[in-house]
């Protein structure tokens, strides 16, 4: 097994969705959202590129934008039908949310990866 360190982004919330409930207790969408937030944040501390573009990157892929910040975006994406409480999903919507949540966080780590791996040749 790859360590921590040694993961790519990618590698490491691949193994975050797998097992959700080891890095954030009780598996929500918004438990995970305030992870991420949380792991953006300390990336960015430490001069990592983190989520950087990840709101503008969902936007574009929605081909929408409103004034929902990256979460509202990835439900936007999730639950086009809508939904009327974030906070009180029902279990369906709930993993359907979690299940897009790291399906397009996985995209968008490889467009960046393929971006920079462009931009490095």
């Amino acid at each position: 097994m790859t360590s921590l360190i040694e993961m790519s982004e990618r590698e490491y919330f691949a193994n975050v969705g797998k097992r959700p409930g080891m890095f954030v207790g009780r598996t929500s969408f918004h438990a995970l959202t305030a992870f991420l937030i949380g792991y953006d944040q300390s990336s960015a501390r430490h001069g990592a590129p983190g989520l950087g573009g990840w709101r503008e990157w969902l936007v574009a892929r929605r081909g929408q934008d409103c004034n929902h910040a990256w979460p509202g975006q990835v439900l936007h994406i999730a639950l086009p039908e809508g939904w009327d409480n974030p906070w009180d999903l029902p279990p369906e919507n709930e993993a359907c949310a979690v299940g897009v949540l790291f399906q397009l966080l996985d995209e968008f780590l490889m467009d960046r990866e393929n971006s920079e791996h462009t931009q490095a040749t």
